[in-house]
């Protein structure tokens, strides 16, 4: 036999601990509404808007979306990387100019000593 609604004692809302960034503000929030919209497509009472969301996410276009996504971010990366390893390099061959100009006594600045 099932239980009625009006015997079940109310589900007191769950304290929150305080946030402290708004990253984990945000995450809380996100947490929170998975968990709503989780527990209206169970009962069943889940508005349209909120099944369309989740079926998107299970298309393979979504899937290509995210992919892409992430392979974008590691091309940053590697650009990024990229960048900082050619403006080492140019150090590099700067230092080795300036040692060679020693070396050979074609020195332009005056020595320390």
């Amino acid at each position: 036999m099932e239980k009625s609604r009006s015997t079940e004692s109310p589900k007191a809302p769950e304290r929150l601990r305080p946030s402290l960034s708004r990253e984990s503000d945000e995450n809380q929030c996100i947490s929170l509404s998975i968990d709503a919209a989780k527990k209206m497509l169970v009962e069943g009472t889940a508005p349209t808007s909120v099944i369309l969301h989740f079926l998107k996410l299970a298309t393979t276009r979504e899937e290509l979306d995210r992919e892409t996504i992430r392979l974008n971010q590691e091309l940053m990366v590697a650009k990024k990387e990229a960048l900082e390893s050619q403006a080492r390099t140019e150090q590099l061959f700067a230092d080795a100019m300036k040692a060679m100009q020693r070396y050979s006594g074609n020195d332009t600045e005056e020595d320390e000593y």
